[in-house]
């Protein structure tokens, strides 16, 4: 069962980069990759607990122009699957997935550049009118990306606690203590930066009601989500209702004009 585990481990890390760069079915946020772990490893419960706080953290820190942020759909799959297995908790998940997030930057740069070269040669291929050879190497591409992200994290699954107990010991403590605090203030600068760009004032006894209900009756976050959800359909259905009124008071503006000339 664990070794079926591992395996799918791996598959999800490494297509994860190629769908990102791809077909964009699943992404790499978070929340999602979190999900499929959870699901994986039995424990959906901790994987979104993680998934959760890694999101936070990524709403936090943007990849704006030529800045590089962390890889946290594999910090998410790494820290979920590490505090699965051992038991650990989101302590280690922190601790190890954000160290290999912030490797993958680096083997993504080593793809891009490889990638550069790649298409500049399949270009050339294309103008010589050598379009078999040429197919066969536009797979390789996807395979630099799948590889990307697939082999940090075959490294920390066949491994096993072994590697995550060197990683820790290697890390001093002030490090992983550094890193503990910044995954508790991150998701709260993500928090804000989301209500920054919210239309906060517009929709003020929403954020309010579900603040209530989540401090206060103890609903869960899906409960609040599903909530969410259903006064998000509620403002639809009346905005949509708006328009429609609008634009026939504004038909019948133009055919009173018309009929006045």
């Amino acid at each position: 069962m664990q070794l079926v585990q591992d395996i799918l481990i791996i598959i999800l890390a490494g297509y994860m980069t190629v769908d990102e760069d791809g077909p964009v079915i699943m992404s790499w946020f978070p929340v999602i990759v979190g999900m499929i772990t959870g699901f994986i490893m039995g424990d959906l419960q901790t994987a979104l607990v993680i998934a959760g706080t890694f999101q936070l953290m990524m709403l936090g820190v943007a990849a704006l122009g030529g800045a590089s942020a962390p890889n946290y759909g594999l910090a998410t799959i790494i820290g979920a699957f590490i505090a699965i297995r051992t038991g650990t908790g989101i302590k280690s998940a922190i601790a190890v997935g954000i160290p290999v997030g912030l490797l993958g930057i680096q083997l993504e740069v080593v793809c891009r550049i490889i990638n550069n070269f790649l298409i500049h040669y399949i270009e050339r291929l294309n103008a010589e009118h050598k379009w078999n050879k040429m197919r066969k190497l536009s797979y390789l591409g996807p395979t630099l990306f799948f590889l990307q992200t697939a082999l940090p994290t075959a490294l920390i699954v066949f491994s096993g606690p072994t590697i995550v107990d060197l990683i820790l010991k290697v890390i001093p403590k002030w490090v992983t203590d550094g890193l503990t605090v910044a995954g508790g203030m991150l998701p709260v600068v993500g928090i804000a930066m989301l209500l920054h760009y919210m239309p906060i004032k517009k929709f003020l006894p929403y954020v309010m009601l579900g603040f209530v209900i989540a401090a206060y009756m103890k609903v869960p976050v899906l409960g609040i989500a599903i909530m969410g959800l259903a006064f998000g359909y509620i403002y639809y259905v009346k905005e949509s209702k708006n328009d429609v009124k609008n634009k026939n008071v504004a038909t019948d503006v133009d055919e009173r004009d018309d009929y006045d000339e």
